[in-house]
């Protein structure tokens, strides 16, 4: 499952999670309330729907990317995202 929370800004940062992960949950959260205050579309994606994803990140779940770079895994990094928002 794909869930996109977004208006359609020019930043669009994508989070690999499963299903009842609490750290998964815990960067969610993080990353809603940093979208009151920055502007950028989030991007939610369930690894678990799709085998290579799956593959890709079961370890590392949570991971946070913009595109192809990963910006953090396990735990919100606020000073890598930041870096991220503020580059544009």
């Amino acid at each position: 499952m794909i869930i996109r929370l977004a208006a359609r800004f020019l930043i669009t940062l994508t989070i690999y999670s499963r299903l009842y992960c609490h750290l998964c949950e815990d960067m969610l959260n993080a990353l809603k309330k940093l979208q009151a205050v920055h502007r950028f579309d989030l991007e939610i994606i369930d690894i678990d729907e799709d085998a290579t994803l799956r593959e890709r990140f079961n370890a590392d779940v949570p991971v946070l990317a913009r595109g192809e770079q990963i910006i953090c895994k396990h735990f919100y990094n606020e000073q890598a995202i930041a870096d991220i928002l503020h580059d544009g």
